[in-house]
């Protein structure tokens, strides 16, 4: 997460335009807000209380931005110097908590509000890879990590398999990754309001074709004579 100073620039590097920051800024709220309300919906199914509940969609909501602040070397991260986006994350659990068990479908409603903070996140990372001079490679692993690492503590803290690990069929990294890389094409060709919302469209274009069956990554398939006990 990002907000208007950053921290340790390197030498050589102009600090993020204000216009940057804002837009920085906004996609933070939104995406905190998503990835919170889906990591305190995984908590509900667990049966989780209302305790294990608010700290389940608060690290979801903060940890991919823990991750970008640290690899942009802004520090402490934002979130411990502005509570508005804790407020943010709270509520969003908070909401969760309270509308959750009246959702029918979870896995469809956790699928929409954490494709929404993956491509969020995704798309702020990247502008932070941007803000501070990164390269292709690194606007891309920033942006990537952005996405996925709020998701990843969540499963692990659920008991379960992180899905970037497994769901060949569901893209969640690879469609990150793709969001970044899209940022960092259209930086300076279009507006940056343009390219934050055509990279976020490819996001979630690819989680919903992935999703359907349409797009998926190989898998290496091994003869049952090689596989383990």
């Amino acid at each position: 997460m990002c907000d208007t100073a950053f921290v340790a620039t390197p030498p050589g590097f102009d600090l993020p335009s204000l216009d940057v920051q804002a837009s920085l800024r906004v996609l933070d709220l939104v995406g905190i807000f998503a990835f919170s309300l889906s990591g305190a919906l995984v908590g509900v199914r667990k049966r989780f209380d209302l305790f294990g509940v608010v700290v389940l969609g608060c690290v979801t909501a903060v940890g991919g931005g823990s991750i970008r602040d640290a690899l942009t070397g802004t520090v402490p991260p934002v979130y411990l110097r502005d509570e508005t986006y804790l407020w943010v994350a709270i509520l969003g659990a908070v909401v969760g908590f309270a509308f959750g068990p009246r959702l029918e479908r979870f896995d469809r409603t956790l699928s929409v509000f954490d494709t929404l903070g993956l491509a969020l996140f995704a798309v702020s990372g990247a502008l932070g890879g941007l803000a501070l001079g990164f390269g292709p490679l690194g606007v891309i692993f920033v942006g990537a990590l952005s996405g996925v690492g709020g998701g990843v503590i969540r499963d692990v803290l659920a008991r379960e398999t992180p899905q970037i690990l497994y769901r060949h069929d569901q893209l969640y990294a690879t469609a990150a990754a793709a969001g970044a890389l899209v940022v960092y094409l259209l930086h300076g060709r279009v507006p940056d309001l343009a390219s934050q919302l055509v990279a976020a469209g490819i996001v979630i274009a690819l989680r919903w074709l992935s999703r359907r069956g349409r797009v998926r990554l190989p898998v290496r398939r091994l003869p049952e004579s090689e596989l383990g006990p």
